[in-house]
């Protein structure tokens, strides 16, 4: 891995492989690293999901290498900079890939945000997303 690829993100919901912002469409190319899991709580808004972060839930992602440019880009997707809408925070989590600790960015959701969400148990955005109970799911916050 080139030193330009030290910096690494845990993503769970349409930037996971295959969905609909898959980051691995997006430029430069990060490096796949592995699944992972977090402690966190998952909730259906509609089009994505947003995660709170801690407590007993489980939230099933994956984690990638990523360069500064990419990290910057994730930045604007997210809402988190230039122009803050304050939907997501930019926190910095340990993340466990296959028995390696890696810091990782992820993008934890405003609880405020969440407050009518329906939760998704599983914590998996790519298996659930599209179960019947989730149909209605899009007046939020």
């Amino acid at each position: 891995m080139t030193a330009d690829l030290q910096r690494h993100v845990f993503v769970y919901g349409t930037l996971r492989r295959g969905d609909d912002n898959d980051i691995n469409r997006r430029h430069p190319m990060p490096v796949y690293v592995g699944a992972a899991r977090i402690a966190g709580t998952m909730y259906h808004l509609g089009a994505y999901p947003g995660v709170t972060l801690g407590g007993d839930g489980v939230v099933e992602g994956e984690v990638y290498a990523i360069t500064e440019a990419l990290e910057q880009n994730l930045d604007e997707l997210e809402a988190v900079y230039p122009q803050q809408t304050e939907e997501y925070f930019k926190r910095h989590l340990a993340v466990s890939v296959d028995g390696q600790d890696l810091t990782c960015v992820v993008y934890e959701i405003n609880p405020a945000f969440v407050r009518r969400a329906p939760v998704i148990p599983s914590g998996d955005w790519v298996r659930d997303r599209h179960r019947p109970e989730f149909a209605a799911s899009t007046d939020f916050p």
